[in-house]
């Protein structure tokens, strides 16, 4: 039987969204701004940064696998859905929901500096610096996070949870 315990709740998590929109909004004021999400977790988080900023953004989506059902990463990175347009010559933020081992970060930073952006950034609502593997630079960073299994805001568990306003941890 599992349990659910509130680790950051739905007021916390909008508050600080507010505070990385105005970040943003301050190094980029112009835009646009292509805001690319890593389906499926970030989709809320990506949604509502959107949302709360006033600089032109784009959406736009990739999708990534290396968890499969799992609680931990499997090392193994494949993209599953890539992106619908060019990046090239214009400012990107890689959206994730949460950073741990950084191997999936990883990859897509190299992706994308592959297709030239004028500038590539990461924001990233959880990071869990202590199951870091590979070294990445994280630009706007939520919360930081002890390394717990945490479900809710777009975080699952085979697929349940995502739905949740609050970031919970997940505990048998």
């Amino acid at each position: 039987m599992s349990s659910l315990r509130v680790l950051l709740t739905a007021e916390q998590i909008q508050a600080r969204i507010q505070e990385l929109a105005a970040q943003i909004d301050r190094d980029y004021p112009a835009g646009p701004i292509y805001l690319v999400g890593i389906l499926k977790g970030a989709c809320i988080f990506l949604a509502d940064l959107a949302r709360s900023m006033n600089t032109p953004a784009r959406l736009e989506f990739v999708g990534i696998s290396s968890y499969g059902r799992g609680r931990t990463s499997s090392g193994e990175v494949k993209l599953t859905k890539d992106l619908d347009v060019s990046v090239e010559g214009h400012h990107v933020i890689v959206v994730e929901d949460i950073v741990d081992s950084g191997i999936t970060l990883s990859y897509l930073i190299q992706l994308f500096q592959q297709r030239r952006p004028k500038s590539l950034r990461v924001a990233t609502l959880l990071d869990k610096p202590d199951r870091r593997q590979r070294t990445v630079q994280v630009d706007y960073v939520g919360f930081h996070i002890p390394d717990e299994f945490v479900v809710g805001y777009g975080l699952d568990f085979a697929e349940d949870y995502r739905n949740l306003r609050d970031v919970c941890v997940l505990s048998e």
